[in-house]
């Protein structure tokens, strides 16, 4: 189990029952879709900033990575990313994402609650 961000491009929705659906219908095409794109050039560059905050679980000799998934750009595809953290580090790694989001002008949706962040 994991604790699980959605991080996309586009306008920020105007309220959490909106960015819960287009969520879901981000998660539908991109996710859950049949053709897989690759990232878009935005979210390759947040998941590269991401990364340079902490490796990627793949390479994580020291078990220092808060990433549940790797290889950490398998989980973007198009102008999503959708991605699971480990429960012990997801406080820490969550707000840093969301704040990276936000200062890369990207949408944040944690998934657990159902809210955009921050």
């Amino acid at each position: 189990m994991s604790y699980d961000l959605a991080v996309w491009e586009g306008e920020r929705p105007a309220d959490d029952k909106t960015a819960g659906r287009v969520f879901n219908a981000l998660h539908d095409r991109y996710v859950d879709g049949e053709v897989v794109e690759p990232p878009s050039e935005r979210i390759a560059a947040y998941v590269a900033a991401l990364l340079e905050r902490w490796c990627d679980i793949t390479e994580d000799e020291e078990e220092t990575s808060p990433w549940s998934v790797g290889p950490l750009i398998e989980s973007a595809s198009g102008p999503l990313m959708y991605f699971g953290m480990g429960w012990s580090r997801a406080e820490e790694a969550s707000v840093y994402a969301a704040d990276l989001a936000e200062s890369m002008g990207l949408v944040c949706f944690d998934v657990q609650e159902n809210r955009i962040r921050p």
